[in-house]
């Protein structure tokens, strides 16, 4: 953290009004940028993808569980792992307490993972999350949407990844949306990568309002699974 500028309150005020005029500005950018997003075309989801869930195969329009629009958490856990990323334990984690909100505004929200749903089911209670969560293992599901990649693909040196050609991992983080309409086509509105998906965790929100911010060196550096930080001192 750098040396803070101590000031009068009269000085802290003027800097502070400055400041909230950047504010405002980011605030209407977001509004703008979501309006944007609303807007942007769909495709519709042609290919039959099928998922092993507790309640046996079911497939992508079987998610939407009565509701009209479905948010996809694309966890990275890699069916040779024992445990998921805990970069998206963290993302996960947030989700949780906005299940109740997104359910009562005609949303559903699934994870999905390659990992088997044994795995998967073990992780999860570990967790005590409540959010539905499926395996994709054996479907091209985490492929098509560009968060999983094949030997083939890295060794090619780079993969397509948030819309770009770059260095890649057999498993990367993600986030896609989907609408059911009446007559029960499935159509894709919307998917983020990597740090565009930040929005959605409310504690680096919190982090960014304090002075040392989120005091990390690489991205995430920091971060634990919820039941692996020491206790509270």
């Amino acid at each position: 953290m750098t040396a803070p500028m101590i000031v009068s309150r009269e000085e802290w005020l003027e800097a502070r009004k400055r400041h909230l005029e950047h504010e405002k500005e980011m605030t209407r950018m977001r509004d703008r940028l979501a309006q944007e997003r609303r807007a942007l075309p769909w495709v519709r989801v042609e290919k039959p993808y099928v998922f092993d869930t507790p309640q046996g195969e079911r497939g992508l329009p079987d998610l939407f569980d009565g509701r009209s629009q479905l948010i996809i958490h694309h966890f990275m856990f890699h069916p040779d792992w024992d445990a998921g990323c805990k970069s998206c334990s963290f993302d996960a984690d947030h989700a949780e307490g906005a299940l109740v909100h997104l359910e009562n505004h005609d949303v559903s929200y699934v994870r999905i993972s390659r990992a088997p749903l044994e795995k998967i089911m073990a992780y999860k209670k570990r967790m005590g999350w409540r959010a539905r969560w499926v395996s994709s293992f054996g479907s091209d599901f985490n492929y098509d949407y560009h968060v999983s990649f094949t030997p083939e693909d890295l060794a090619k040196g780079h993969v397509f990844y948030n819309y770009r050609h770059d260095e890649g991992y057999d498993e990367l983080p993600g986030m896609s949306v989907f609408f059911k309409d009446a007559d029960g086509a499935v159509y894709h509105t919307y998917s983020s990568y990597a740090r565009g998906n930040e929005e959605v965790m409310g504690a680096y929100m919190y982090l960014d309002i304090t002075p040392k911010g989120r005091n990390e060196h690489t991205i995430m550096d920091w971060i634990r699974r919820h039941d692996e930080y020491a206790a509270p001192q």
